[in-house]
């Protein structure tokens, strides 16, 4: 049987979490390891307890969620991190993509998404709902193009551009694979060569490449 994924809730209303670790427990693959109540403990449990991923809600005392995510990142804790939260703004979802998250659920939806979302952050990935990308991407783009990154896109290949467009679109190896009638392993030896570059470390970062150089429109 698979290592199950060790899971780190961090959200101040007690009720909130007992519901949240009880729904994720229920999970074959997923175990709540820890619980946090404020931002500051998030970041210190993130380094004792060492869970693989977690879901960070964004209002809490003390340190907010995008504050501890950000130190988090900042530290290089290797930990993938979802963002909670009860806001659908377009503030919340471009802050969530600056600190280095790798996921955004409405508390509305967890019940649906949560699961998902950490699976997702788990292989790397980056979990958005489709609604919340295109709210993010006006403002973005509007003003975040930079000459600098269009030089560095212009240095990939066409189907490095074409990996990376279905990268930061949200499909996973198999699938582009399969769009492009290529191997996963040739998909991944592409995504290399982008992340070298263009400089980047982590798939996150690919998909908040696309939207600053405006690869990702509203309109898909």
């Amino acid at each position: 049987m698979a290592e199950k994924i060790g899971v780190l809730l961090a959200d101040d209303h007690a009720v909130l979490r007992s519901g949240l670790r009880a729904l994720l427990n229920l999970e074959p693959d997923l175990e709540v390891v820890g619980e946090a109540s404020n931002g500051r403990e998030a970041v210190e449990l993130a380094q004792s307890v060492r869970p693989d991923v977690i879901v960070m809600d964004i209002s809490m005392p003390e340190m907010d969620g995008l504050a501890a995510a950000k130190a988090i990142h900042e530290m290089e804790i290797p930990r993938h991190i979802v963002m909670l939260t009860v806001h659908a703004e377009e503030a919340y979802l471009f802050q969530t993509l600056q600190v280095g998250a790798s996921g955004y659920v409405l508390k509305s939806s967890a019940d649906r998404e949560l699961m998902d979302a950490i699976r997702a952050a788990h292989r790397g990935e980056v979990f958005l709902y489709p609604s919340a990308i295109k709210k993010v991407l006006g403002e973005y783009l509007r003003g975040a193009q930079g000459e600098g990154g269009k030089r560095e896109y212009e240095t990939l290949t066409s189907r490095e551009k074409e990996v990376l467009k279905l990268t930061a679109e949200g499909f996973t190896n198999q699938e582009i694979a399969e769009k492009l009638v290529i191997s996963p392993k040739t998909v991944d030896t592409y995504r290399q060569r982008i992340m070298e570059k263009l400089n980047l470390h982590h798939r996150s970062e690919l998909v908040r490449y696309a939207l600053k150089t405006g690869l990702l429109t509203a309109a898909e």
